[in-house]
Order: structure tokens, then C-alpha cells, then sequence
């Protein structure tokens, strides 16, 4: 008989959100899961891990799921690390994080705690997929994501992923009737226009709160924006190395050292 592979699974949305419980749904049917996810939401936490202050692990039960479960006081990332080094006996096959809710698409991979969760387990050497629907109502339907989760999964796990590679699946908020499939795209060009609230408290104090509009600068046709907004899947090949590597000889032309 073949061994069914172990899954690491977290988010950063906590362990109680419906978007991990249908990911752990998932995942039972192809392998052996273990759960290690934030014990609260940790949205937008990038890839910060804690340094000043403690950590818990507590093991919870929830609903009538077989596989072990640990909720964590940190970060997504702290999930990550906590698991791999002091939960787990062996390293697992493969790491998923989400299901998201709301987008991970262009930009947000920098700020997603769901994405930074996996990209940890992709610099321990783990294949990793991170995966997100385009809503952010906390009761958002997961139904549609379902055959495209599992079937990008089983294909990680039958190729594996280069050394230093992630996965970044963003799936469209329309009914699954509407999907047209998957495409394999590059990170759109986008940036959010940011703007603060300026509040004052009732001691006068000023407060502020971040809001923000979210623009493509990207026309391109083979972007993970163009393809959500054409009603596909859109699957991001990542990395951790931020290294412009096409300019290091430019950089080598100057008379850094005169």
C-alpha cells in the first residue's frame, strides 16, 4: 500500500476560520494532516515571527476531525517554524496555508501572513502552496474552491516544486459553474493607494485608521489580476530570494570601490 503523504496545514485567518476547516476537509482525502494555526486572526502579518515575548502551543479538539490540531499564540509563521520543530517527528510532504478569505493576488502576497506561512515551509525544503478565495465575508462559500485545491495539490505532490518555490493560488468569488480553469501566471504589477482616517479618542488624543484603494498598473493579459477577473484560477509561482539578479553586473559597473 503507498503511504499517504503527512500535510502540515495553517492560515493566518486562525484555527477556527471556515476557510482552514474546509482546507483540513481537503486534505484528509489525500493524506495524513496536522493542523498548527494561529489561535486568533493574524492578517497582514507578512512573514513576522515573535522575538519579545512568549509562545503557546495548546493541542484543541475541534468538531469531530480525526487529525491533530494545535493552536498557536503567534504568527503564521511562528506556526510554521513551531511545527516543524517541536510538533512534528518527521518533516511533512507537503505545506498548505489558507483557504484564505479574501485575495493573496499581485501585491498582498507581501503582506499575506497566509502566503509568508507557506513560503516558510518552502525555505525548509517542504513543497508549499498557499491558497485564497476572493472573499472576505468570514461565511464565505468555500464549495467552489474545493476540486481546484485538491487538484493543484495532487499535482505538487506528484512533481514537487523546485528548491525555493511556492505556490500562490488565488481562486475567483463566482459560482463554480462560471470557472473557466486554471492558469499559470505572473504577479501583476499593483500597489494600494493608501490613506489614513484621523480620529481623535475621547481623552484628544489622535488615532488613525488605514484605508486604502487597490490599483492595476498591469494591462498584461498573463497576470493573476487578468485571470481573476476572467473568471480563471490563477496559480503564481513565488520566491523567497529577493535578489535582482539581472542587475547585479550593472551594479558591478560602478566604481563602488575607487
Amino acid at each position: 500500500m503507498t503511504k499517504r503523504p503527512l500535510i502540515l496545514i495553517t492560515n493566518d485567518d486562525g484555527i477556527n476560520a471556515p476557510g482552514i476547516r474546509t482546507l483540513i476537509d481537503i486534505m484528509n482525502t489525500i493524506g495524513d494532516v496536522v493542523v498548527v494555526a494561529p489561535d486568533s486572526p493574524q492578517s497582514g502579518m507578512g512573514h513576522a515571527i515573535t522575538l519579545d515575548s512568549t509562545l503557546y502551543v495548546q493541542q484543541v479538539k475541534l468538531g469531530n476531525d480525526s487529525q491533530p490540531e494545535y493552536s498557536c499564540s503567534g504568527t503564521p509563521a511562528d506556526c510554521v517554524k513551531l511545527a516543524i520543530r517541536e510538533i512534528l517527528d518527521r518533516k511533512p510532504d507537503l505545506c498548505v496555508s489558507g483557504i484564505n478569505h479574501g485575495s493573496n493576488s499581485s501585491i498582498n502576497v507581501i503582506y499575506s501572513g497566509t502566503m509568508s506561512a507557506a513560503i516558510e515551509a518552502g525555505i525548509e525544503g517542504i513543497p508549499a502552496i498557499g491558497f485564497s478565495l476572493l472573499d472576505y465575508k468570514w461565511h464565505a462559500n468555500f464549495e467552489a474552491t474545493k476540486p481546484y485545491v485538491k487538484k493543484i495539490t495532487e499535482q505538487v505532490l506528484e512533481h514537487g516544486l523546485p528548491d525555493g518555490v511556492i505556490l500562490n493560488v488565488n481562486i475567483p468569488n463566482i459560482p463554480s459553474k462560471d470557472i473557466k480553469g486554471i492558469k499559470v501566471c505572473r504577479q501583476a504589477k499593483a500597489n494600494w493607494v493608501e490613506e489614513f482616517d484621523k480620529r481623535k479618542n475621547p481623552q484628544g488624543k489622535d488615532y488613525y485608521w488605514l484605508t486604502g484603494k487597490f490599483v492595476n498598473l498591469d494591462h498584461g493579459e498573463d497576470t493573476d489580476e487578468w485571470a481573476l477577473e476572467n473568471g480563471y484560477v490563477s496559480v503564481v509561482p513565488t520566491q523567497f530570494d529577493l535578489t535582482a539578479h539581472d542587475y547585479i553586473q550593472n551594479l558591478n559597473n560602478w566604481n563602488l570601490n575607487a
